[in-house]
C-alpha cells in the first residue's frame, strides 16, 4: 500500500532504532503529543528497539481524554432531552460522566447518533425540523476546521434547529502548561504529524526557544515515529533546541491557511478546562458572539451541574507524563475498556487502552 507500506519496512526500522542506540549517550524522557502516537509505538511494538536510556511518557492529544467531565455531563443532559436528537463521533458514547455516559442514554431511549462527518448533523436538521439536532464539538486542531464548517453552513442555510455543544482544545498552551509544572519531566517532544498539517509549526518555535526543548513534527507510521525520535534524540545530546519537521510529505511551516482562516472566523480563544489537568490558559476555541445562537449551552439550561470525578482514576497524571497507566491501581482490575473509571482507558487514543490492549512489558 503506498504511503504505508515504505514507511513500515522492518530494514528501515531496525536501522533507525541501531542509529538511535549509537546516538543516546545519557537518559532522555521524551513525550509524545498525540494518543495516536502512543497506540502507534506500542501497536508497532517500537519500545522494545530503544534503548533503556529512552523513556517514553504520553501527553494530553487525546480529544476525548481531555474534554472535561461538566462537558460529558451537560451532553448527558441535552442528550436525555425528548426534542433533541444528539450527535457525537463513537468514541464519546462510552466516556463516563459523573453518573453516566451517553451509551446510558441512548439505552434508555435518548436518542443518540454516531456520525462520522460533521456535515451529516445538518442534513439530519433537515430531516427533523421539528427536532432539536445537537452536535458534541470536540477536538484538537485537526476537527476544528470541519466543525466550523458546520456552523457557517448552518447559517448560511438557515438552519436554526441546530446547535453545537463545543469542546475545542489547542496543543501550544497544553506544552506551556506541562513545560510550567513544577513535576515536569519532559525533555523533549514528538508534535503531532496532523494537527501541524492544519495549523504548521510556527506556533511551536517560540516554546522551543522560551523552554528550551526540541519538538520534532512527526507522523504516525513507525519510520515516522523513529525518525522523529532520531531527530529529538540528536537535539537534546547536542545541547540544541529546535523545532524540526519529520512530517514533510503533510506539514509545512505555515500549515494549511484556508482552515487557519475558517477557524478564525467562526471561533475565538478562551481558556478552556482540559478532563484531569485543569483550567490552561488561552486553551481552546469557543463559538464567536456571531454565531452564540448555534451555540448549544444557550440554548439548553445546563448551567448550573455539579461534576464528581472518581476519586481512584490518575488519569491527568497520566495526560501530564508524570505517570504510567500501569501505576495507577485501578488499571486492569477495577479499570478496564469495559468498565473504565477515565476517559483515558475508553477512548481509541487513550495512553490507558493502549497499555491494556497491547500488553508491553510493565
Amino acid at each position: 500500500m503506498k504511503y504505508v507500506a515504505e514507511f513500515r519496512q522492518p530494514e528501515l526500522i531496525h536501522k533507525l532504532a541501531g542509529e538511535i542506540r549509537r546516538t543516546v549517550t545519557k537518559p532522555w524522557t521524551i513525550m509524545e503529543i498525540c494518543g495516536g502516537q502512543t497506540h502507534a509505538f506500542m501497536r508497532f511494538g517500537l519500545e522494545s528497539l530503544l534503548p533503556p536510556e529512552i523513556e517514553l511518557v504520553h501527553g494530553p492529544g487525546c480529544p476525548v481524554c481531555v474534554t472535561p467531565l461538566e462537558l460529558i455531563d451537560k451532553a448527558i443532559a441535552i442528550a436525555s432531552r425528548p426534542e433533541v436528537i444528539f450527535c457525537s463521533f463513537g468514541d464519546m458514547l462510552r466516556v463516563p460522566g459523573s453518573h453516566a455516559d451517553l451509551f446510558r442514554v441512548k439505552a434508555a431511549g435518548g436518542d443518540v447518533r454516531v456520525v462520522y462527518s460533521p456535515l451529516e448533523c445538518l442534513k439530519i436538521a433537515r430531516q427533523h425540523p421539528n427536532r432539536e439536532v445537537v452536535f458534541f464539538a470536540i477536538g484538537f486542531e485537526t476537527t476544528a476546521p470541519g466543525n466550523a464548517m458546520l456552523v457557517w453552513q448552518a447559517r448560511q442555510q438557515g438552519i436554526r434547529n441546530f446547535s453545537m455543544l463545543v469542546s475545542h482544545v489547542r496543543v501550544p498552551p497544553a506544552i506551556t502548561a506541562i513545560l510550567s509544572s513544577p513535576g515536569n519531566r519532559v525533555q523533549g517532544f514528538l508534535a503531532a504529524g496532523h494537527v501541524c498539517t492544519v495549523m504548521g509549526y510556527w506556533e511551536y518555535e517560540p516554546l522551543a526557544e522560551r523552554f528550551r526543548v526540541p519538538i520534532v513534527v512527526t507522523g504516525f507510521e513507525p519510520v515516522d515515529l523513529l525518525q522523529g525520535l532520531l531527530r529529538t534524540v540528536r537535539q537534546l545530546e547536542a545541547g540544541r533546541h529546535e523545532v524540526e519537521n519529520a512530517y514533510e510529505r503533510s506539514v509545512t511551516r505555515e500549515g494549511n491557511r484556508p482552515a487557519q482562516e475558517l477557524i478564525a472566523r467562526v471561533f475565538e480563544p478562551c481558556d478552556r478546562t482540559w478532563r484531569g489537568i485543569g483550567l490552561i490558559p488561552d486553551s481552546g476555541w469557543r463559538l464567536r458572539p456571531e454565531f452564540a445562537a448555534f451555540d448549544a449551552e444557550n440554548r439548553f439550561p445546563v448551567g448550573d451541574i455539579q461534576t464528581q470525578e472518581s476519586s481512584v482514576c490518575i488519569s491527568g497524571l497520566v495526560l501530564q507524563g508524570r505517570k504510567k497507566p500501569h501505576e495507577c491501581p485501578a488499571f486492569g482490575t477495577s479499570c478496564t475498556p469495559a468498565h473504565p473509571l477515565g476517559a483515558t482507558m475508553v477512548s481509541s487514543e487513550g495512553a490507558c487502552a493502549a497499555y491494556y490492549r497491547y500488553r508491553r512489558s510493565l
